[in-house]
């Protein structure tokens, strides 16, 4: 009997973390969220969702041209005008065009490389596909924030926090513009209620990012 490949072995995991019900409920979220960081994104941009799951990101952000990457073959999730490609995330400059981005989105992904000089280098990479002056723009859960819960998920292997995130990109090539330590709940899968109504509201109002926010929001920009 075979081991199953790393695609097929994510396909497992999130088959199960997640259920269709789940899924939906994620994009009413994403959509009021994507609101929210429209402001980052240019209207006119080419914009890529690295490790993009089903798209909750791309599918309701607002760009000229529309891309997605994942190591899954998720194509059936997306939209169409949403441009696919497969790929493992440190290898993506074998697969998308050099200096071509306006915005790479990266969310929840960085804690699944081995090592932080996986993540170093995974940010080398987003930076290699961006136009000088591009932004990579960054959700990441926060080991500072989260406690031993970031370990509740049998694929995270690197812990990150504010201070480790910011370090990293800047090894990697970013300067950064924008680091919001609280931002939104660890998960989806918590207790918090999945509507758009409690999610705008949220947003909306700044204090409950500290009491309730466990990611952090980094936006930095590709150093010329």
């Amino acid at each position: 009997m075979t081991e199953p490949d790393a695609a097929d072995l994510l396909d497992q995991v999130y088959s199960q973390r997640f259920a269709d019900a789940d899924a939906a409920r994620k994009d009413a979220v994403w959509q009021v969220l994507c609101a929210h960081l429209q402001r980052y994104v240019p209207d006119d941009g080419v914009v890529l969702d690295l490790a993009c799951d089903r798209g909750d990101f791309i599918r309701h952000i607002r760009a000229r041209e529309r891309w997605a990457a994942d190591l899954r073959d998720v194509s059936r999730f997306l939209p169409d005008g949403v441009r696919f490609v497969q790929s493992d995330g440190l290898e993506l400059a074998a697969h998308v065009p050099s200096d071509y981005f306006d915005l790479v989105f990266v969310s929840n992904y960085l804690e699944h490389l081995s090592s932080g000089e996986q993540v170093v280098e995974q940010l080398r990479v987003v930076a290699g596909t961006l136009k000088p002056g591009g932004r990579v723009l960054v959700l990441q859960p926060n080991i500072r924030l989260t406690g031993q819960a970031y370990w509740d998920f049998i694929d995270h292997k690197v812990a990150l926090t504010e201070r480790s995130l910011v370090e990293a990109a800047e090894l990697a090539g970013f300067a950064t513009e924008t680091l919001v330590k609280r931002f939104i709940p660890y998960t989806t899968k918590g207790r918090l209620p999945l509507w758009r109504s409690f999610t705008r509201a949220y947003l909306k109002f700044r204090p409950a990012w500290w009491l309730l926010g466990k990611q952090t929001l980094y936006v930095g920009r590709r150093r010329a």
